[in-house]
């Protein structure tokens, strides 16, 4: 055994050893119960951050852990490989997406064996592969004829110098990211999927996912975001009726205005004779589409000069072209009560609309419309006959009421949206749609697919170069002969990124999934970032559902358990120009001045020593240049005490503060770790484990080693506690250090404990686990080792530690027989020296016996 730790050696030793015997590669087995743990699959950017090496260790610990306890464990890993990124980058560098995307892949891949995560890399994905998106295609044209899958007019960012379609994200202050051109609100063919259909089961389910975050599912519950309540038409004149759902029949009395989505039939039809109108209405169109967007919005409006009849009341209601209503959302038109909504509150005051009250409390406080509206439910007033009622007579009488005349009904409505799958850009998987003359799209037949992505086309930003590329359009209908053209537009990334993990169980298949995904899904343990709480997971879960109704899957869910791992935060230093803008600087760059007490009182950029400014810690980016590059870290100290450090410090759902200190205390703890494994084979073979000689100091230190591996065991299975497991496993070492005898047996009692650390750690630090558990004797590589089992017996001791208190203070602590009765214990007490020195001469008026635990004397 080397006399010091080199983690270079030790780590390229066991990933030789894990690559030569395929150790992660693995098959079908039903005679073994099957763990799948997954981590969030990354895009290929070139580079791994610390975010990528914590949620991918964090995973890795628990496979490993898994396979120590018999499991036949499956942990894959691929690429999500289209997008927009490496469009933009080979924009930027001149080169094709996919040259730059499989250059990434190289490098990244790399990077990950170096940490030697325990993947079945036969199983490796790339999304921007043929033999991948195929199926998707495959599965979208099945979609298409259920009518699941369909093309409409949907609201998009338009962006008119680049001549695309923007995501949300890529509209930065009402502007295309790359081009700086207002963006418009235009509507558009687009290609959705039917996620509203499966509303209901995507909610209800939520309620079985006991091992998934409350967090995420009540993010998910809110952006399905069910409502019950009324359609109610109200008539217009000349037109037809207006159509509104409303939560809030009770506050129907409160009406005062109407408001209708720019892109609204009666808007446009004003807008025709109207030029004010047509003007706001452009004015609307360069407004981002987004409905977190529209929330923030200053609110505008203009009166069309049209108005709707109030249903009860039959007063005339004045109809406004409003910017925060959009026609994807609802009906395109509500009904505005400023009396009891603030948004509709903040329009009628900055408009001199009238706001009436038609709600008091229960409590008959008073309320204040000029100060804010009142949205409480409570008691309907101003409200004629319905007056006096709550708001479940008044929504129960309202429905009825509307259902007898045809002028509204119950529903039931969603917040839920119907998924825009189609983006107008080229990286990305092609829509598997082909149009004839009349512009009617069909399904492209199954023979004719996968609809391949050219590789040999020139992308220069601006209009995706599939709209001009002839070998890509043109096409010939199988049945008819007749020249068809294929659809220019692309799968929004998020459809490969929903479906991976099914893919992972087939590699090679001749099909989407075939018989080895019933035996590998659903995921068991799910690992990856809590920003993807919401659309990820909601799409993934959809995708599922659509895979099991195809017949390809027999679960209802894809993920069994979720872990959502916290963030990777470190501290930031900035200069301020007189503007205000701030320049970042990376804290490696930083040289720092602590007090005593450790507090930063300077900082000092070290190229040029002028000071900087300390931030806030906050989470590692780009933007901040706070990020630590991982690669430093490997060729510093090695993978091992990498993987250490990021799940060491706090529980894995918690934020993890960087600490080049913290990184530094993992080294030294894998090197005392070497050194007390190789003291304790300098030492000599120790004898068999003859536990009936053993002494009381060595069953104290077999009652630690055991009392050790009962609590990791529990930390790591029940809380995915990793830091305190580790802590356990460092106070045992620490009790190893601390031993005392070079016998024979005592020698058997060390390597034990050492023997059971080792175990203990492999998951976290598998390649030092590697040569140190030969190094301790043992016959198999560690990775095939179970996981250590504890001795109840041994956790028995024969003594027990009790405290003992002379007038409730705290005066000695004692060991005493375990079986010692109440005499025996005080007579322990008193005997003891420290205890004499305070009942010297006093009389003992009083003795409190706790059995097994404490002895209070009172004097």
């Amino acid at each position: 055994m080397e006399q010091l730790y080199q983690p270079e050696i030790v780590e390229r030793e066991a990933q030789q050893y894990w690559d030569e015997h395929r150790c992660f590669e693995v098959t079908e087995d039903t005679s073994k119960e099957k763990f799948y743990c997954l981590s969030m699959l990354p895009y290929p950017s070139g580079r791994l951050h610390m975010g990528h090496v914590r949620n991918y260790t964090i995973g890795d610990v628990i496979s490993r852990f898994q396979r120590m306890q018999g499991k036949n464990v499956l942990q894959p890993m691929g690429w999500d490989a289209f997008g927009l990124p490496a469009e933009n980058a080979a924009i930027k560098h001149k080169v094709h997406p996919a040259k730059w995307t499989y250059a990434n892949i190289e490098e990244m891949r790399s990077q990950l064996k170096r940490m030697g995560y325990a993947y079945d890399w036969s199983r490796e994905v790339t999304t921007c592969k043929p033999e991948y998106y195929r199926w998707e295609q495959w599965l979208f044209t099945r979609l298409m004829r259920k009518g699941l899958a369909y093309r409409a007019n949907g609201i998009v960012n338009w962006d008119p110098v680049d001549q695309t379609v923007l995501a949300n994200e890529q509209v930065i202050d009402g502007k295309g990211w790359r081009s700086g051109a207002p963006i418009e609100r235009r509507e558009m063919p687009q290609w959705f999927l039917k996620i509203t259909e499966y509303a209901d089961e995507l909610l209800d389910w939520l309620d079985k996912l006991d091992d998934w975050p409350e967090s995420v599912k009540t993010m998910q519950r809110n952006w399905i975001g069910r409502s019950e309540g009324i359609d109610i038409e109200f008539p217009v004149a000349g037109h037809d009726a207006l159509r509104v759902f409303t939560t809030r029949p009770d506050t129907l009395f409160g009406v005062t205005c109407m408001a209708v989505a720019p892109e609204h039939p009666l808007a446009a039809g004003v807008a025709r004779n109207n030029p004010g109108i047509a003007a706001f209405i452009d004015e609307c169109r360069k407004v981002q589409a987004s409905e977190a967007a529209l929330e923030t919005l200053e609110k505008k409006g203009m009166p069309i000069g049209v108005n709707a009849q109030h249903p009860l009341t039959g007063e005339d209601i004045p109809i406004w072209v409003a910017n925060f209503v959009v026609m994807s959302y609802g009906t395109g038109a509500v009904m505005a009560v400023p009396g009891h909504d603030e948004r509709d509150w903040e329009f009628a005051t900055k408009y001199g609309l009238p706001i009436v009250q038609v709600i008091e409390p229960l409590d008959d406080a008073t309320v204040d419309l000029s100060q804010d509206a009142f949205v409480a439910y409570g008691r309907l007033i101003n409200s004629g006959e319905y007056d006096g009622m709550s708001y479940e007579e008044a929504f129960d009488a309202l429905t009825a009421y509307f259902e007898a005349q045809g002028t509204g009904q119950r529903r039931v409505n969603y917040r839920l949206r119907d998924w825009l799958v189609s983006r107008q850009r080229f990286w990305g998987c092609p829509v598997p749609a082909m149009y004839d003359n009349d512009g009617e799209p069909e399904p492209v037949p199954d023979d004719q697919l996968p609809v391949v992505l050219p590789e040999n086309v020139e992308v220069t930003g601006g209009a995706s170069p599939l709209i001009d590329a002839p070998e890509f359009q043109n096409a010939t209908d199988p049945d008819t002969g007749a020249p068809v053209r294929r659809e220019s537009d692309t799968f929004d990334t998020f459809m490969e990124s929903s479906w991976y993990y099914a893919r992972y169980t087939s590699p090679g298949a001749d099909a989407m999934l075939d018989e080895r995904a019933r035996y590998w899904l659903p995921v068991d343990q799910y690992v990856g970032g809590i920003e993807h709480a919401i659309l990820h997971l909601i799409y993934a879960r959809f995708y599922y559902k659509l895979l099991r109704d195809e017949g390809l899957v027999d679960s209802d869910e894809p993920f069994t358990r979720l872990l959502c791992q916290g963030m990777v935060i470190g501290e930031t230093y900035y200069r301020e120009d007189d503007k205000g803008h701030k320049t970042y600087y990376n804290p490696a760059d930083v040289e720092l001045e602590r007090d005593a007490g450790g507090r930063i009182v300077g900082a000092r950029l070290i190229s040029d020593g002028q000071p900087v400014t300390p931030g806030p810690i906050e989470k590692m980016s780009k933007s901040k240049n706070n990020g630590i590059d991982p690669e430093a870290l490997l060729s510093r100290y090695g993978a091992d005490t990498v993987r250490l450090f990021v799940v060491s410090d706090v529980p894995p759902d918690q934020a993890l503060e960087w600490s080049e200190e913290g990184v530094e205390g993992m080294f030294r703890f894998l090197k005392r770790l070497w050194r007390l494994v190789r003291e304790c084979v300098e030492r000599g073979e120790p004898a068999e484990l003859d536990l009936s000689a053993l002494t009381p100091q060595q069953k104290a230190l077999r009652r630690t080693t055991h009392k050790t591996i009962a609590k990791v065991t529990d930390d790591i299975t029940r809380r995915y506690a990793y830091n305190t497991a580790i802590a356990a496993v460092r106070e045992l070492l620490n009790a190893v250090a601390k031993f005392n005898d070079d016998s024979a047996l005592g020698r058997a009692v060390v390597r034990e404990a050492l023997r059971s650390s080792v175990l203990m750690l492999t998951p976290v630090v598998p390649h030092v686990c590697h040569s140190l558990w030969y190094a301790l004797g043992g016959d198999n590589a560690v990775v095939d080792e179970s996981w250590p089992v504890f001795d109840a017996d041994a956790i028995e001791s024969d003594s027990v530690e009790i405290v003992v208190q002379v007038n409730g203070k705290l005066r000695s602590r004692i060991q005493v027989a375990a079986d010692a009765d109440r005499d025996a214990m005080e007579e322990a007490a008193l005997g003891d020296e420290n205890v004499q020195r305070f009942i010297e001469g006093a009389a003992i008026r009083k003795v409190i016996v706790v059995p097994g635990k404490l002895v209070n004397l009172v004097v």
